[in-house]
């Protein structure tokens, strides 16, 4: 697992939304197993290799756990009832159980919310995970769980994690770390 920490308004937001292909960069390239990201198909590379986790969760309100988790599978083109079981086992993947999966996110406490929207990134089935302070919006205890999830997701599933982050207790626990300063990306 990486981590990215820094002050505030140092530049780790653009590199978040360069790394997931929503920015090309002004200079330089960015390659992804080879390829630039200039050169790829940048929604195809979003629904298929890379997904974000947010902060505020961006779970849509109006469907379930499951249709959440759903949602992805069902632009790549899976069948409803097969992307239906995928999500479930989805959200049991990331510690929840199956009473969760009628709940709308305004029933879920934060840290549920925040597992379904790591199992809605699972669902794209891409092996590159980009998380925007995932941790910035949960109690401590949640805080252990999520990060926990993302280290299991980068040892035991073989996802790229790359986490955005201020805490610094989150950085610690990354295998490598960089720090993001007046626009420059260094190692720590």
């Amino acid at each position: 697992m990486y981590a990215i920490t820094g002050k505030s308004g140092s530049g780790k937001s653009t590199l978040l939304s360069l790394l997931a292909g929503l920015d090309t960069p002004a200079a330089g390239e960015i390659f992804i197993e080879g390829q630039s990201l200039k050169n790829i198909d940048r929604d195809e590379y979003r629904r298929k290799q890379a997904s974000v986790v947010y902060q505020a969760f961006h779970l849509f309100p109006l469907l379930n756990a499951v249709e959440n988790v759903m949602f992805p599978m069902e632009l790549n083109g899976v069948k409803q009832t097969e992307a239906k079981l995928q999500a479930e086992e989805l959200i049991k993947k990331v510690g929840l159980e199956a009473k969760i999966f009628r709940q709308f996110p305004k029933m879920m406490s934060g840290g549920e919310q925040q597992r379904i929207a790591i199992a809605r990134a699972m669902a794209s089935k891409g092996t590159i995970l980009l998380a925007d302070e995932p941790t910035g919006n949960l109690d401590s205890k949640n805080e252990e769980l999520i990060t926990a999830l993302l280290k299991k997701l980068a040892y035991e599933e073989q996802y790229t994690v790359i986490v955005v982050t201020h805490n610094a207790a989150v950085s610690k626990k990354a295998d490598i770390v960089y720090v993001m300063q007046d626009g420059e990306l260094k190692g720590e």
